[in-house]
């Protein structure tokens, strides 16, 4: 069974949360994890795929847009989620219908009004199913 975090940021932008995505993604990738970074459309994959090249000077994260790449990392929007089945990290505001063949699912929530309204229902509809939730207050 998926294993679902929520992580609420103090920050209410979705560049911050973008930036969280990438930093959790970069963490992942470290442990040896493959991951996919679910975004809202193409303009916001495209935002954080260019963000991964340069968010950190000193990290290098192998990632692509492209599902049919053997990346560690793919970025991605819609329905097609790639070979990826690790982690899922979503930065949509939607749950992807592919979720729950991920081993961990990472949702991020920025403190803006609409993020925090799709978490709460993001939130109850795991929970409603019996996924295990945790919850996990970013103070950066």
């Amino acid at each position: 069974m998926t294993k679902i975090d929520f992580y609420i940021l103090n920050q209410d932008t979705a560049a911050a949360a973008m930036l969280y995505a990438c930093r959790l993604a970069e963490k992942a990738y470290r442990s040896g994890r493959e991951v996919y970074l679910h975004c809202e459309d193409g303009d916001a994959a495209d935002a954080i795929n260019q963000l991964l090249w340069n968010f950190r000077d000193e990290s290098f994260i192998p990632h692509s847009c492209h599902p049919a790449d053997t990346n560690p990392v793919l970025v991605g929007c819609g329905e097609y989620a790639g070979e990826h089945c690790d982690v899922l990290i979503n930065t949509a505001r939607e749950t992807p219908a592919f979720f729950s063949r991920f081993q961990r699912l990472a949702e991020i929530v920025s403190k803006d009004e609409a993020s925090l309204k799709a978490s709460r229902q993001r939130y109850s509809f795991y929970k409603n199913r019996g996924y295990p939730l945790n919850s996990h207050t970013i103070n950066s």
